[in-house]
């Protein structure tokens, strides 16, 4: 199994880092890392990490701004990794930690770290344990901040 790792310089966290030391914690697969600029720049990376580096399994992170033009721009990415998944039949985890989440620089921080590593135990579970996503069916899960729980 080969898991790719695409992360942006635009992100004020490196949340590259953080996915690809918990992938290494789970699972003793491959990892291809790229780093691009911007996240309207991930959905060509992960194309090219699923294409022409043969990865099983992509994680796209990025942190959009908190401006309206941030939400846009992440809202565009978003389109075409969705795109880019129909495209190559392969999952892209997305892992967008948007600035205006957190109220301050420390828990910007936390946030992109947890949820970084939450979704690399994801993308893990997604390729080697399926049928361990199918037992958190409906249970409200969360990266990053408090799980929800399910609805009663």
């Amino acid at each position: 199994m080969k898991v790719g790792v695409v992360d942006t310089t635009f992100a004020r966290y490196n949340m590259g880092a953080a996915a690809v030391d918990e992938l290494k914690r789970h699972a003793a697969v491959a990892i291809q890392r790229v780093t691009v600029p911007g996240i309207k720049d991930l959905p060509v990376a992960c194309k090219k990490l699923i294409e022409e580096e043969g990865c099983d399994i992509v994680m796209a992170l990025g942190m959009p701004g908190g401006k309206e033009k941030d939400r846009l721009c992440a809202h565009e990415a978003s389109q075409g990794l969705i795109q880019c998944q129909l495209m190559t039949n392969t999952h892209i985890i997305e892992v967008f930690v948007h600035e205006d989440e957190a109220k301050d620089d420390k828990e910007l921080a936390w946030l992109a770290e947890q949820r970084s590593r939450e979704h690399a135990v994801n993308a893990v579970r997604l390729i080697l344990y399926p049928d361990a996503l199918i037992k958190e069916a409906g249970t409200g899960q969360r990266q990053g901040f408090e799980d929800a729980g399910p609805a009663r």
